[in-house]
């Protein structure tokens, strides 16, 4: 059994990738088909660049980081490998290679009362507004990231 790592995500992992997205408890997708292949090849190919972190030949979360709007478009680890450090690794890789690519604050939102609230609270990330679809919008800065 190898440690795991993380590597850039390519075309080829996106099933893998669709398969996390559509096995997280929160933050659920209420239409999976609102989310498509072309959807995550467009993200990890021109919008941004994606990550994932990979066990024994098993995608076990990934992270995709948006350049053009300057938000996190997703950051999803399977149940059964929450809370071991990985959706922190993603995070950490994937806001420093937005911060060194110039975007001075990232943006996301996510479901109030969460996980993943408390997760975004942790490593720095500011509560500015609840949005009109009534998820949390956070932003981290360059300076407090």
């Amino acid at each position: 059994m190898n440690s795991g790592g993380i590597r850039e995500a390519i075309v080829e992992d996106i099933p893998a990738i669709q398969f996390v997205r559509h096995a997280v408890l929160e933050n659920r997708l209420s239409d999976p088909g609102r989310v498509t292949d072309e959807d995550v090849r467009q993200y990890i190919l021109h919008r941004g660049k994606g990550w994932i972190y990979e066990q024994d030949d098993s995608i076990l979360g990934f992270a995709i980081g948006d350049l053009q709007d300057a938000n996190i478009w997703a950051l999803f680890v399977l149940p059964e490998a929450e809370r071991k450090g990985i959706g922190r690794l993603l995070h950490d890789t994937m806001v420093h290679w937005m911060f060194a690519h110039g975007i001075e604050t990232i943006w996301l939102s996510t479901a109030p009362g969460t996980r993943a609230e408390g997760f975004y609270q942790k490593a720095g990330w500011q509560d500015k507004r609840m949005t009109e679809q009534g998820e949390i919008y956070f932003e981290l800065s360059r300076a407090n990231g």
